[in-house]
């Protein structure tokens, strides 16, 4: 075996997907020593992610990952033994062709993406032969033991606990970040598309018989922040409304990102990437799904509130549900945020014993591994 890997990337949703392979390229070339080449059609959007980086570079190293620019026309690169087709991106026909002329066994691998659904498991690893004799497989990251976990470096939940136990480290990151808290505030991170219950949400939090701070990385939430706040936004400014302090971030590298949601006490998250890397907090979480054609993400929706409250005592799961379900459904988030409250405690442990009950299994790079080993 030769152990070169290809992972294609197409930015669909400005960071999702490319923090998503960034991470996975990553962790295969760290973690298993693999000879990784990560194809990017969006090389401004990794910058972002990966600060240092050059956005105009055709092909750089960069923390022992070769990341190359995803061009039409394309290039032109020898196919590796390995090809990751992340997302249902179509791969260029040239390198198409030039995987089917590899001499030895190659790897074809469609990942992708992250869902709770039931008929997933029935899908993963399941071959579909191409022209030429290629193989291409089906592999689904998920939360069930019959597909491919969930993308978690070996040494994360370490680096968490250290961060939690530590006052100083986390106090220092904040103020790294030019965050200084109120003494006893309970701090809140929001991650989100546009949404408009967002100001029902902020004005609930507002009334608060706690100090709350806000903390908001740059995004396209800012367009339904602003409405609310009634000021233009930028990164560092603070903005004070009763016990609510609303504070928008810089934006930030994933490793620090991660920081954010262990500095945090609630995190509302989007799309795919930083909804698990919620998951690794063991925090109490709100997910906003990137919406679908036909409101196909309710299913995704569903599906995972299913399993995620199955542990659940009815009544914190039917307001941890109704509260996701006013978010991304367009209803009342001050009453869904009240009757979450009226449930905290238990929904703290209950994120932490669900956090551990995913890292019981093997971490998706881990396991996409060892099926293209047995696979060859």
């Amino acid at each position: 075996m030769d152990n070169s890997w290809d992972i294609f990337c197409k930015v669909v949703d400005n960071f999702g997907d490319a923090g998503v392979t960034w991470r996975l390229a990553r962790q295969l070339a760290s973690e298993h020593g693999l000879k990784v080449r990560l194809w990017i059609d969006d090389l401004g959007a990794f910058a972002r992610l990966c600060p240092g980086a050059d956005p105009h570079a055709q092909a750089q190293q960069v923390q022992g990952v070769e990341v190359c620019a995803w061009r039409d026309p394309w290039p032109g690169a020898l196919a590796a033994q390995v090809v990751i087709e992340a997302f249902g991106c179509k791969l260029p026909a040239e390198y198409e062709a030039a995987l089917a002329a590899r001499p030895g066994p190659t790897l074809w691998v469609n990942l992708d993406y992250l869902s709770a659904e039931p008929w997933v498991g029935g899908c993963h690893g399941l071959p579909s032969m191409k022209s030429g004799g290629l193989r291409k497989f089906f592999f689904f990251p998920g939360f069930r033991q019959d597909t491919g976990g969930l993308l978690r470096e070996a040494d994360l939940l370490a680096r968490r606990a250290v961060f939690e136990h530590d006052v100083g480290i986390r106090a220092g990151f904040l103020r790294s970040l030019g965050v200084t808290p109120a003494p006893g505030a309970r701090l809140i991170s929001l991650f989100a598309y546009e949404n408009d219950g967002l100001p029902g949400w902020l004005t609930q939090l507002s009334e608060s018989a706690q100090p709350i701070h806000l903390l908001v990385p740059e995004g396209r939430v800012l367009a339904s922040l602003e409405p609310w706040t009634g000021e233009r936004l930028q990164p560092g400014q603070c903005c004070v409304r009763g016990a609510l302090t609303v504070q928008v971030l810089p934006f930030v590298s994933q490793r620090d990102y991660d920081h954010v949601l262990w500095a945090c006490d609630f995190n509302a998250v989007r799309g795919e990437d930083s909804f698990v890397r919620a998951q690794w907090a063991a925090r109490p979480m709100l997910w906003h799904i990137y919406r679908q054609d036909e409101y196909a993400h309710w299913e995704k929706l569903e599906a995972f509130l299913d399993l995620y409250t199955e542990a659940l005592p009815a009544a914190a799961a039917e307001a941890l549900s109704g509260l996701w379900r006013a978010w991304n459904m367009d209803g009342d988030m001050a009453t869904a945020w009240v009757n979450f409250e009226a449930h905290r405690d238990v929904l703290q442990a209950h994120a932490r014993a669900w956090c551990e009950q995913m890292a019981a299994r093997p971490d998706l790079a881990t396991a996409l591994v060892q099926f293209c080993r047995n696979s060859l």
